[in-house]
């Protein structure tokens, strides 16, 4: 056991899913030739001025309301003065001293809350492209509008970190306030790592890593900077505060520069936006818009829907699945089955993360619910269900358009005992070999009377049918 024990807080920072950017009408869509999402306000040409984007404002108090923050009923933007070249201005439009938001926290698995000490809007730089020796700025993403949530130093372990962060993300977009795409950078931390000898209460310097985009690299950067700095201390030396980078072909942290504190950024209020009040009734009003917590909505789901916890975690993955499998189950007796087309034959057919976030599938749930009502009624099986779907997954269509009166009729008791023994007849080498001991054997009749039936019989009565009848 390491007798120092690691300290960590994060800043992340999620860029909000506006449709225009945080003081202009330009548009924060991804991607798009270099330097043609810019207007004179985002490059800072002189003489424009911003006018905040109220959505902006929005999107963080819900934000705020999902981690259990305060919201401030007066906040201010300021202004961040550095100099850098993805920074037109020389200065960003932050908050500093008034945040929208404060107070709120993260729970984990083990128990223990990560607090968030702040949430605050600001706008994004630009980027930096490196190229052949040379370096181009693109300002597509200036002024793209950013929440940096702010946790007190409460983490313990790189395990704690990745949770931490999985909540956040998945939070963020169960709320539909980020698409949260690390690899995109809509969500990336900095990441500040300070370690102190067990049983201490004194915090150690800390060192900050910059801009990690992935959760993987976060974990790995911390476990190597807890044992930098523990070499550190036990050789003597002193952890100087600083910022640094993970490399990740090497797999470790290096130096970038020495850490900037407040007040070498000379913050100061921003002239040309005015100070921003929220009534308590908007606050409320927001809170109405949020979606049901996902802790009551998994617990309800097991106990009303009779899902495993395992299938509503999956499902609250997305949040439109979420509403999808919420509006499917309406009147049904099980939503097992719900959950089983949706986790199976739908998702199948989305590749990707992003295809399941958008979740533009063909057939409607109510399309869906009328299917799987048949099914509670008795008058289809699951191998009907499923084949069924295929084909209104393909053109959108209902089932009547694909299940007949004789689909629906059903199979008695008769008519199955009747089929049963016309499979038995044409599989005599299944019939053998089930003799023989190879009780694997009976589901393929068990195949072959579904498949004489359209999938109308019940599968255990007529395996145990087949069964009486080899005997």
């Amino acid at each position: 056991m390491s007798k120092y024990e690691l300290i960590a807080g994060l800043e992340t920072h999620v860029e909000l899913a506006t449709k225009t950017k945080i003081f202009c009408s330009c548009t924060t869509e991804f991607g798009g030739e270099p330097n043609t999402h810019c207007c004179p306000v985002c490059i800072g040409l002189p003489g424009s001025l911003p006018k905040l984007n109220e959505k902006v404002v929005e999107y963080a108090i819900l934000a705020g309301l999902a981690t259990h923050c305060e919201i401030a009923k007066v906040s201010k933007m300021d202004r961040k003065n550095y100099v850098y070249p993805d920074l037109p201005k020389a200065y960003q439009i932050s908050q500093f001293d008034m945040p929208l938001c404060k107070n709120g926290y993260i729970a984990l698995s083990n128990g223990r809350k990560i607090r968030i000490t702040r949430i605050h809007i600001e706008e994004d730089a630009g980027k930096l492209v490196h190229s052949r020796g040379n370096t181009y700025v693109d300002y597509n993403r200036g002024g793209v509008p950013l929440i940096e949530i702010v946790s007190e130093p409460d983490i313990r372990s790189p395990e704690e970190a990745k949770e931490y962060v999985e909540k956040l993300q998945f939070l963020m977009r169960y709320i539909g306030v980020s698409d949260c795409k690390m690899e995109e950078g809509s969500m990336r931390c900095d990441v500040n790592v300070s370690v102190r000898p067990q049983g201490s209460e004194q915090l150690g310097t800390r060192a900050e890593i910059k801009n990690m985009n992935s959760i993987s690299f976060i974990t790995k950067a911390m476990a190597y900077e807890f044992d930098r700095q523990c070499d550190l201390l036990d050789c003597g030396e002193e952890v100087v505060q600083e910022t640094r980078r993970y490399n990740e072909a090497d797999d470790c942290t290096e130096s970038m520069r020495g850490k900037e504190d407040a007040q070498d950024y000379r913050y100061f209020p921003e002239p040309d936006l005015p100070t921003i009040r929220v009534p308590r009734e908007r606050v409320e009003e927001l809170r109405a818009k949020l979606p049901e917590d996902p802790d009551t909505r998994t617990q309800r789901w097991i106990a009303e829907a009779g899902i495993s916890e395992a299938d509503a975690r999956q499902l609250l993955r997305y949040r439109r699945v979420a509403d999808y499998f919420d509006s499917t189950v309406q009147g049904l007796s099980n939503g097992k089955s719900a959950a089983a087309c949706i986790l199976g034959q739908i998702f199948r057919r989305m590749e990707t993360e992003a295809d399941k976030e958008t979740f533009a599938v063909t057939v409607t749930p109510d399309n869906l619910n009328a299917l799987l009502k048949l099914l509670d009624a008795g008058k289809i099986r699951m191998n009907l269900v499923k084949s069924t779907l295929e084909k209104m997954l393909d053109t959108g269509k209902p089932y009547n358009e694909f299940l007949s009166e004789s689909d629906l009729a059903g199979i008695d008791d008769n008519q199955l005992e009747v089929l049963c023994k016309e499979v038995l007849e044409k599989n005599p080498k299944a019939v053998e070999d089930y003799r023989a001991g190879k009780e694997k054997a009976v589901k393929a009749l068990v195949g072959a009377v579904m498949k004489a039936t359209r999938g109308r019989a019940d599968a255990q009565k007529a395996e145990e049918l087949l069964i009486a009848l080899m005997k």
